[in-house]
């Protein structure tokens, strides 16, 4: 078995703002975004998601079938582990609960999947693992948006964290994907 990445995917405005990603569908799905997002999902194994992100998805991701929508299947069938606290049931399909957020239990977590770890959304997660150095990919689908207010991806406290820009692409409805990899801190 091999130690997998965790490999985190937003859609995130210029302005960082991430919350209810509704707000995207003004601009169209370029195809290419789906590639893109099926190349980042196509290693991972599992699915690691916070309380609300999870509350979310379950809902909209369990009805929908291959046919309406490419990544039905690997949202529904991966396993799946929410990180909450106060989450006492998780009734979608291969899902189970993992308590509060523990950094030991995100690498125990990432020993055990013979793969890459997937996650969306789930801002609080996100950014606690960033604190904690446990994100090995960051993906942000940057739209070409001011949002002007709602919960930013990164907050104004956490401690400084560089990236390197790994690759990028842009796509004709103006959403730019910029993959990012954490350096490490002995490197910076």
């Amino acid at each position: 078995m091999t130690v997998g990445a965790i490999k985190v995917h937003e859609f995130i405005a210029l302005d960082g703002v991430f919350e209810d990603p509704s707000w995207t569908f003004e601009f169209g799905f370029d195809p290419k975004m789906g590639e893109a997002i099926g190349a980042i999902t196509g290693t991972c194994q599992a699915i690691l998601l916070g309380r609300r992100t999870f509350e979310v998805f379950a809902p909209a991701w369990s009805t929908r079938t291959a046919e309406e929508d490419p990544g039905a299947p690997f949202f529904n069938e991966s396993p799946k582990y929410v990180v909450s606290g106060s989450l006492k049931t998780a009734e979608w399909n291969n899902s189970a609960i993992l308590g509060r957020y523990s950094a030991d239990t995100i690498r125990d977590l990432k020993d055990q999947v013979d793969g890459d770890i997937y996650v969306s959304g789930s801002g609080t997660l996100v950014r606690a693992m960033l604190a904690d150095g446990l994100v090995d990919e960051l993906h942000m689908f940057v739209y070409p948006v001011a949002r002007g207010a709602g919960q930013r991806l990164l907050a104004d406290s956490g401690p400084a964290t560089k990236f390197t820009l790994a690759r990028s692409e842009a796509y004709g409805n103006g959403v730019v994907h910029l993959a990012y990899a954490p350096v490490a801190p002995d490197a910076a």
